[in-house]
């Protein structure tokens, strides 16, 4: 069960760096009034809008969870 929790920590790390890299892009485009080339919204939409943004505070809670899970796992089995 330990291997499969660490496992979910890398997925959702990446996951998580993934999203948001792609969110600050995407903010980046928008504040330099420049459309955005990830194709996650149309021109001059608000980034906090987007797809992106919703995908990359899932991930954000996801991370959070995994990591209270990991460190409850730790305690248990010490």
């Amino acid at each position: 069960m330990k291997n499969l929790i660490k496992g979910q920590f890398i997925v959702l790390f990446v996951g998580f760096l993934f999203a948001w890299t792609n969110f600050t892009i995407e903010l980046v485009s928008w504040l330099n009034k420049k459309s955005c080339s990830l194709g996650c919204a149309e021109a001059g939409t608000i980034p906090f809008l987007t797809p992106c943004f919703g995908g990359a505070i899932f991930f954000t809670i996801a991370f959070i969870l995994n990591i209270v899970i990991l460190k409850k796992s730790k305690t248990i089995n010490n």
